[in-house]
C-alpha cells in the first residue's frame, strides 16, 4: 500500500520524507547518548556516603593548679638532747601616765563582811552602892553576867570555840565561826562519854567530811559515833574566801546519861 502510494508520490515529497527519518533517527540517538552519559551510568561498588563536618568551637578547660607539698613530721626525740624552751618576746606596752590604783588591805577577819560584834553592855552605876532592901553585891553580879555572855556559843578568839559548859558541843576551826549554833546529836542508848569528830570544811562553810574517833574520845560506841557524824554535817561556820580550799578542825560532843 505504501509501494502503491510512492508510486503516485512527487520526487519532492520522497525525498522530504527521507530527510525526516534520517533526522528523527539522529535525533533519537542523540537522546540515547545523552542519556547514557548523564545517568544511566551505574558505578559499582558504589561510592562512600558524604556528609558535611561542622565544627563548634569550644572554650578550652581551665588546668588545674595541683600544689604539692610535703606532710608535717616531728622531729624524731633525741634522749641525750635537752630541751630547750623559746618564750616570744612582747615589746612592752608605754603608757601615756602611771596607773595606781587604790592600795587594798585585806583585814584579820578575811574578805567576808563580818557582822559587827554586840556591843557591850553598859555598867549600872547605880550597882554601885549597896542596896538597903538588898545586901549582896550587884556590881559582881553584873560583871559576872558580861564574862558570861562573853563566853557564849558564836565567841571566836584564835580559835573557834563554841560552848565550853559540860555537855554543849564545842568547835574548834582557825579563824572560823559557827553560824547560829551547832545541832546537836540525836542517841537514844544509855551511854556517856566524850566523841571528837574531825570535820574538813570548805571556804563556803560547809562541812564536806566528819570522821569521828579523832584523838580525845573516850567512848567507843558504835551509836554515839554515827550520831555524832551525823551532827557534826549539819553544821555551818562562816564564808570565808581567804581560808584554805579545805580546812581541818574539830567538833566535840559529850554525850551524857538520860
Amino acid at each position: 500500500m505504501v509501494r502503491h502510494h510512492d508510486k503516485y508520490a512527487s520526487p519532492f515529497d520522497r525525498k522530504g520524507r527521507w530527510i525526516g527519518l534520517v533526522f528523527t533517527i539522529f535525533i533519537h540517538v542523540g537522546l540515547l547518548f545523552v542519556s547514557f552519559r548523564a545517568g544511566l551510568k551505574y558505578i559499582y561498588p558504589p561510592p562512600e556516603e558524604l556528609g558535611i563536618l561542622m565544627e563548634f568551637e569550644q572554650d578550652e578547660p581551665k588546668p588545674v593548679q595541683v600544689t604539692t607539698g610535703t606532710e608535717p613530721r616531728a622531729q624524731e626525740a633525741d634522749p641525750e638532747n635537752d630541751i630547750r624552751l623559746v618564750q616570744r618576746s612582747e615589746a612592752p606596752v608605754q603608757g601615756i601616765a602611771e596607773n595606781r590604783g587604790v592600795e587594798t588591805t585585806v583585814g584579820t577577819e578575811g574578805d567576808v563582811e563580818v557582822p559587827e560584834p554586840p556591843r557591850p553592855k553598859p555598867i549600872n552605876k547605880k550597882a554601885l552602892f549597896t542596896s538597903a532592901k538588898n545586901k549582896q553585891d550587884t556590881l559582881a553580879q553584873q560583871v559576872a553576867e558580861e564574862v558570861s555572855d562573853a563566853l557564849r556559843a558564836g565567841h571566836s578568839q584564835g580559835n573557834t570555840e563554841v560552848g565550853g559548859v559540860e555537855g554543849a558541843p564545842s568547835a574548834k576551826l582557825a579563824g572560823r565561826t559557827v553560824m547560829g549554833n551547832l545541832p546537836l546529836p540525836d542517841y537514844g542508848v544509855e551511854a556517856s562519854g566524850k566523841v571528837v569528830v574531825r570535820i574538813k570544811v570548805d571556804q563556803y562553810g560547809k562541812v564536806t567530811d566528819a570522821i569521828p574517833g579523832a584523838q580525845g574520845t573516850t567512848v567507843q560506841d558504835a551509836t554515839l559515833w554515827e550520831a555524832a557524824k551525823k551532827a557534826a554535817l549539819e553544821a555551818r561556820f562562816n564564808i570565808s574566801q581567804s581560808a584554805p580550799i579545805i580546812q581541818e578542825g574539830t567538833i566535840t560532843y559529850v554525850f551524857t546519861l538520860r
